[in-house]
C-alpha cells in the first residue's frame, strides 16, 4: 500500500455497467447519433445527455414537447438496436479481475440497461453477471433517480450508507448520492461530478474482506 492509497470501508458494492465495467461508448455513439440525425438534433449535444440514463429519460430531456409514450416506443426500438450491436464492446481495464475478486462478497449490478442489453454487453466484454442485478425492468424511474441503487441495497440487505457505488456518469453519480451512498467515479466523465474517489479504470481498485465481515476498498 502506497502513501497515496485511499481506504474506504463498506458492506456492499453497487456497480454500474456502461462506462464502469464495460466500455460500450462506440455502440452508444452509433445508436444515439443515428437517433439524433433522425430528429434533426446535434449529435454532440445529444451525447452530453444520454450517458447513465434510460433512453426514454434522455429523450424526454432532448424532446420535451414529445408525448412520453413515443419516447418509450422509441426506447424499445433503440434497446433492440443496441442489443444487436456489440461491435467494439470491451471490458474496462481491470474489470475481469475486480469482478472475480467480488465472488462471495455482497455486490450487485445497477444498470439503466434492460436484461437483454446488459446480458449481451457483459457477454461481449467477457464478464460474468453478478448474481444480484437491478436492470431497467426493475425500476419505475431512471437514474438520476436513486430508485435503482436503493433497490440494489435492499436486495443485498445492506443499508445505503454502508454501500459504495461505482459510476461513470453524472446521472449515475447523482442517483447514488441521492440514495445516500459514497461514490467511486470511473473514467474521465466521472471526474467533473466530484465523486468521493476517482480512478482512471478498475486496475486502480482492490477489495478485501475484513475480519469483522465488512469490506475494505483500496483505491490508488
Amino acid at each position: 500500500m502506497t502513501a497515496t492509497t485511499t481506504v474506504l470501508p463498506a458492506r456492499a458494492l453497487l456497480l454500474d455497467m456502461d462506462g464502469t465495467l464495460v466500455n460500450s461508448d462506440a455502440a452508444v455513439e452509433r445508436v444515439w447519433r443515428r437517433w439524433a440525425d433522425r430528429h434533426g438534433l446535434d449529435g454532440d449535444e445529444v451525447m452530453k445527455v444520454v450517458h447513465g440514463r434510460q433512453g426514454y429519460a434522455s429523450m424526454a430531456l432532448l424532446l420535451p414537447d414529445r408525448p412520453m409514450e413515443q419516447n418509450h416506443a422509441d426506447n424499445a426500438r433503440m434497446l433492440a438496436e443496441e442489443t444487436a450491436d456489440t461491435d467494439g464492446v470491451v471490458a474496462i481495464p481491470g474489470a475481469p479481475e475486480f469482478l472475480a475478486s467480488l465472488r462471495g462478497l455482497p455486490h450487485a449490478l445497477v444498470t439503466s440497461a434492460d436484461v437483454a442489453l446488459s446480458t449481451a454487453r457483459m457477454a461481449a466484454a467477457g464478464l460474468d453477471l453478478p448474481d444480484v442485478r437491478v436492470t431497467a425492468e426493475s425500476v419505475g424511474a431512471s437514474k438520476p433517480d436513486p430508485e435503482g441503487f436503493l433497490k440494489g441495497a435492499a436486495e443485498l440487505g445492506i443499508a445505503p450508507a454502508d454501500c459504495i457505488a461505482f459510476e461513470d456518469s453524472g446521472a449515475g453519480i447523482t442517483a447514488a448520492r441521492a440514495a445516500g451512498m459514497r461514490v467511486v467515479g470511473v473514467g474521465p466523465r466521472a471526474g467533473v461530478h466530484r465523486p468521493d474517489a476517482l480512478v482512471q479504470d478498475l486496475t486502480q481498485v482492490r477489495v478485501e474482506p475484513a475480519a469483522d465481515g465488512t469490506l475494505r476498498l483500496y483505491i490508488g
